[in-house]
């Protein structure tokens, strides 16, 4: 399914009175595909979550990538500058972990309407706060398959405060990858070393990936961190993971 032609839109998502702005990236030929709700880092959704919403329509999926900072900044979409990096935590800092989980599931009901996602087959990514928040997500049960890149936190908080996002690792539905580089200073190896065993304790199927050259971010070729080595090998094991666990349609 590697390079279908592909087709995009802006959509608005309702979750009761709130309008959530989307990027939708869907294969242009006929069909019923699974999906795949991609979840920003602190940046919005900007051109990296945008091109990774493309590159899963590529391979035969409808991709979604809500923003979730809609509450307090409409539109917010930045590079990488530390400028943009101040704005971004700044906003981060605003959300909480109910309102985030009510809006990815407002997304899922939204996919259902689209008479081209197949119902049952939904999964998640997310890239560094996104990593984080797809760890969230996985407790959901609509989440079959959850990918989640450098998620900062996961160990020690939740968006909004609480119990760590951790505590919930027993909640999650379905199996989960997670890929950390070993030069990321924000994530420390005791951090992926807790969430290997919470995952292991309560049996959940996973797969850590930990990438001795790589520092945070390294999947995103617009910042100065990306390793296309380590990229290339996430990608890689992102569609077995997708492919694996999602059960593809033919109509």
């Amino acid at each position: 399914m590697t390079n279908t032609e592909i087709r995009t839109s802006q959509v608005k998502i309702s979750n009761g009175d709130l309008q959530i702005d989307a990027y939708l990236a869907e294969p242009a030929k006929a069909g019923i595909f699974p999906a795949v709700i991609v979840i920003q880092e602190i940046f919005g959704v900007n051109i990296h979550i945008r091109e990774v919403a493309q590159k899963f329509a590529q391979e035969g999926y409808v991709a979604i990538a809500p923003t979730l900072f809609q509450r307090t900044a409409p539109g917010f979409e930045a590079a990488y500058t530390p400028e943009d990096i101040q704005k971004g935590r700044q906003y981060k800092e605003q959300t909480k972990a109910e309102e985030i989980l009510s809006d990815i599931q407002a997304a899922i009901a939204y996919l259902r309407t689209l008479p081209n996602v197949q119902k049952d087959a939904i999964g998640s990514i997310g890239f560094c706060f996104g990593g984080h928040v797809v760890y969230l997500a996985a407790t959901l049960p609509d989440i079959k398959v959850t990918a989640s890149f450098y998620g900062g936190g996961i160990t020690n908080s939740t968006p909004g405060g609480g119990k760590p996002t951790i505590t919930r690792t027993p909640e999650i539905k379905g199996p989960i990858y997670a890929f950390f580089g070993l030069e990321d200073p924000g994530i420390p190896l005791e951090h992926t070393e807790q969430i290997e065993a919470e995952l292991k304790k309560y049996q959940i199927p996973h797969t850590i990936f930990r990438y001795p050259a790589a520092g945070h971010g390294f999947f995103c070729n617009h910042r100065t961190s990306y390793n296309p080595e380590a990229a290339a090998d996430a990608w890689k094991h992102v569609k077995e993971l997708f492919q694996k666990n999602l059960q593809l349609q033919t109509v």
